[in-house]
């Protein structure tokens, strides 16, 4: 089942079709496609995860430019495989479900945030929170636990991935 099509709607005019193209972050699934797709996974038989990789940026400036979002996109859609996930979590935020235990989305994280300083935008870093898709927690609770894990990383800086973990 399709959540969300990567098909834009153009209209006839050609800027207006090469705009639409240049947002890529238009193409993205929303939150609400996201809250859906966990509750796929939840269903699935098969180990998924939530990662969420928030963008920082020294300047502090809001929103962030339409440019630096795209470029991000386009980075992180070129670093995902194929039967992985990527839609919008928030401003500044994007949301990856990937097939696999967390163990697995902490190492695809800490790869995905340590290449967005390489995209040399002065002043952008990135970290990433990750929650596991558990058949106990519904979808909104699963991205609350990523969102909190990713809260702290931002606190703990740049390059910081922090995994949820139930306490005992």
């Amino acid at each position: 089942m399709t959540i969300a099509p990567n098909t834009p709607t153009l209209a006839a005019t050609p800027a207006a079709a090469e705009a639409a193209v240049a947002d890529v972050t238009a193409l993205l699934p929303s939150r609400e496609a996201l809250l859906d797709r966990l509750t796929e996974g939840r269903t699935s038989p098969a180990a998924a995860t939530l990662m969420v990789i928030g963008l920082l940026r020294r300047d502090d400036g809001w929103p962030t430019a339409q440019s630096t979002l795209t470029q991000v996109t386009t980075l992180l859609a070129g670093s995902l495989r194929g039967d992985d996930w990527l839609g919008k979590s928030g401003p500044g935020e994007f949301a990856v479900v990937l097939a696999g235990p967390a163990t697995a989305a902490e190492t695809a994280a800490a790869r995905l945030v340590s290449a967005v300083p390489g995209l040399g935008i002065p002043g952008l870093t990135a970290a990433a929170g990750i929650a596991p898709l558990t058949p106990g927690a519904g979808a909104a609770e699963v991205l609350r636990r990523a969102l909190v894990s990713l809260t702290a990383a931002r606190r703990a800086g740049a390059g910081t991935v922090i995994v949820h973990r139930e306490s005992d």
